[in-house]
């Protein structure tokens, strides 16, 4: 908006601080979007492997694969995870030109998950190695993917809502 000199009347203020508020809130509703598909998946995929790996890594003697084939796995999974991410912020940034962030998503829902989810992991992990009982990855895997597929439906939910 030009002035020329001259002030704006308040209804124009107004108006362009409307206008500024509408863009903070599309820049928002976009950075809260949902991964892209393939990275949904491969976001569960990890997410529902991590207990399991994990659990051989912890576990007391060899558990169908020794111990450092076990440290391997975990590290090359979490190498591909992290390229695949930085590829996923990458295109959703050039797509969008917004960057993923998660401040803008609701704190009710990413606090629990990045307390729960640790805990949910590495608690399995130790329950497996105190029992030798595989069921207790299998039940974290399950869960650990369950909550990934609930996270998506929420976050589309949410950009839904916002856009």
């Amino acid at each position: 908006m030009e002035t020329n000199g001259v002030r704006p009347t308040p209804e124009q203020a107004r108006s362009a601080l409307a206008d500024t508020e509408h863009i903070r809130t599309s820049a928002a509703a976009l950075s809260a979007t949902p991964w892209p598909n393939w990275f949904f998946i491969t976001l569960t995929l990890y997410i529902a492997a991590l207990p399991i790996i994990y659990g051989g890594v912890v576990a007391d003697s060899d558990w169908l694969l020794p111990g450092p084939a076990w440290v391997g796995i975990m590290l090359a999974v979490t190498a591909a995870y992290g390229v695949l991410l930085a590829v996923a912020a990458k295109g959703w940034r050039n797509r969008t030109g917004v960057a993923l962030r998660l401040d803008v998503l609701p704190k009710r829902v990413t606090v629990p998950l990045l307390v729960g989810l640790p805990v949910l992991v590495v608690g399995a992990a130790f329950a497996f190695r105190v029992t030798g009982r595989p069921v207790w990855l299998i039940a974290a895997s399950l869960v650990s993917a369950a909550v990934s597929v609930g996270c998506h439906l929420t976050f589309a939910r949410l950009h839904r809502k916002t856009s």
